[in-house]
């Protein structure tokens, strides 16, 4: 499968975006996917992830760092999964990447070592 992010781009502190990652194929429901972001000198991290399609309820899992603030979701229809963020801050400044790990249980992963598949990042600059 294939994965392009999309959406990044320059905003102020408080401000919010939405950014997007299309992916190649037929069988995107039973892709677990995720979010991750990593920052100038640091390592990638885990961001936010949603399950594939299991028995029809999808599950979600978000970094403590973004919760209540941002918000994974999924259009099987489109074979997209979007990542609303609002009310950022300056230290969520980062290339921001999605992720797919094929997976017919409805299970989540959090770690970057789990997913097979990597878009090519976009870059999320907020700035103070």
């Amino acid at each position: 499968v294939q994965l392009q992010a999309s959406g990044g781009g320059l905003v102020q502190a408080g401000g919010s975006l939405r950014l997007s990652c299309a992916a190649s194929g037929r069988t995107f429901s039973s892709y677990a996917m995720g979010w991750f972001r990593q920052a100038p000198g640091k390592e990638r991290e885990f961001v936010g992830t949603i399950s594939s399609s299991g028995r029809g309820t999808y599950y979600s899992n978000y970094a403590e760092a973004v919760k209540g603030r941002f918000t994974i979701s999924r259009d099987n229809a489109k074979t997209s999964v979007y990542l609303q963020m609002n009310s950022l801050k300056p230290e969520d400044t980062a290339v921001y990447y999605c992720a797919a790990k094929y997976n017919t249980g409805g299970s989540y992963y959090t770690a970057p070592r789990e997913y097979d598949y990597w878009g090519q990042g976009t870059l999320v600059t907020v700035s103070s």
